[in-house]
C-alpha cells in the first residue's frame, strides 16, 4: 500500500507550484484592480484568492494523504485527497456567489473601467503563468492520476477561460461597450459554479467508494481467468482512495488443491492484476470450485475451461 516515491515527489511539486502561482497572481491582479476598478478583473482576482485557499488545502491534504498506513488508518490516508477536492468545490462556489452579487450591482449602477489596457496586460501575464502551471499539473496527473491535482487543474483550466473572457470584456469597454464588464463577470460566475459542481461530484464519488471503471474491472477478471487453475471469479469489488486502488475478488479453484498451492495461485493472480493496476492493494479469497453458495454472492464470471 506504499505510494511510490516518484509519485510523492510529483504530487508535492504540483501543490507547491500551484500555491506559488496563485499567490503571485493575487498580488498582480489586486494591484491592477485597485487602479482600474473592473468587475470582470475583480472576478478573476476573487477566483485567484479562492485558488490560493484551495491550493493550500490541497497541499496540506496531499501531504497527509501521502503518509503511510498506521494503526488508526489501516487503509492509508488517501481519502484526504477527496476531502480536498470537496473543500475546493465549496470554496469555488462561495467565491462565484459573491461575484454574482457584485456583477448585479455593477449592472444596476454601471461604472466606467479605468485604463483597460493595463488590465488586459495583467490578464495576458496571468494566462501565461497559468498555462505553465497547467503543463506541470497535466504531467503529474498522467503519472499519478491524483484526484486532488485533477481538481486543482480543472479550476486553473477555468482560470484560463476566465482570463480570456476578462480580456474580451476589457477590450469591449475600451470601445465604449461598458455593460460588457458586468455581463461577462456574471457569465463567468455561472461558469465557475458549473466547474465547482464537477469537482464536488467526483470527490463525493471517491468518498462513497465508487468502483473503478467497468473496463478496468473487466480486465481484472479476464486476467484472473487466464490462470489455468482458476475456474471462475466472483464478488469482484474495486475502489480508489487517493493514490491507492483496492481490488477484492474470490477465485474458484479445485477443491482438492492444498492450502499452500491455493495461496500460491492467489499470489500469482494478484501479481498479474498489478500489471494493469500498478500499486494496487489486492485481496483475494480462494473458494473450492464445487462450492455453489459463496458467502457473499455476487456476479460470477466463469472461465472458458
Amino acid at each position: 500500500m506504499n505510494i511510490p516515491a516518484s509519485n510523492a515527489r510529483l504530487l508535492r511539486l504540483a501543490t507547491y507550484w500551484s500555491v506559488s502561482t496563485a499567490l503571485l497572481l493575487i498580488v498582480v491582479k489586486a494591484a491592477v484592480w485597485l487602479n482600474i476598478g473592473s468587475v470582470a478583473l475583480l472576478a478573476s482576482l476573487i477566483d485567484s484568492l479562492m485558488d490560493a485557499a484551495a491550493s493550500v488545502i490541497n497541499l496540506l491534504a496531499v501531504s497527509y494523504a501521502l503518509q503511510p498506513a498506521d494503526k488508526e488508518h489501516a487503509f492509508g490516508h488517501g481519502k484526504a485527497e477527496s476531502l480536498a477536492g470537496l473543500a475546493q468545490a465549496a470554496f469555488i462556489t462561495g467565491s462565484a456567489v459573491l461575484l454574482l452579487f457584485e456583477c448585479v450591482d455593477r449592472l444596476i449602477s454601471p461604472r466606467p473601467v479605468q485604463d483597460a489596457a493595463l488590465g488586459i496586460g495583467v490578464m495576458l501575464f496571468a494566462t501565461v503563468a497559468t498555462l505553465v502551471l497547467l503543463g506541470i499539473q497535466r504531467y503529474v496527473i498522467r503519472k499519478t492520476d491524483s484526484l486532488a491535482i485533477r481538481a486543482d487543474s480543472l479550476h486553473y483550466t477555468m482560470d484560463v477561460l476566465v482570463n480570456l473572457a476578462v480580456i474580451v470584456a476589457l477590450g469591449l469597454s475600451m470601445v465604449g461597450i461598458g455593460w460588457a464588464d458586468g455581463v461577462f463577470g456574471f457569465g463567468l460566475g455561472l461558469f465557475i459554479i458549473y466547474g465547482a459542481y464537477g469537482i464536488g461530484w467526483d470527490s463525493v464519488q471517491h468518498l462513497m467508494d465508487r468502483a473503478l471503471p467497468d473496463g478496468v474491472e473487466q480486465s481484472i477478471a479476464a486476467l484472473a481467468l487466464r490462470h489455468p487453475q482458476v475456474r471462475a471469479v466472483h464478488d469482484l469489488r474495486t475502489r480508489r482512495a487517493g493514490q491507492t486502488n483496492f481490488v477484492q475478488l474470490h477465485l474458484e479453484l479445485d477443491g482438492e488443491l492444498s492450502l499452500a498451492r491455493a495461496h500460491a495461485i492467489g499470489d500469482e493472480v494478484a501479481a498479474t492484476i498489478t500489471t494493469i493496476v500498478p500499486g494496487a492493494d489486492v485481496l483475494i479469497h480462494q473458494d473450492p470450485g464445487d462450492d455453489s453458495t459463496p458467502d457473499a454472492p455476487g456476479e460470477r464470471i466463469a472461465g472458458s475451461g
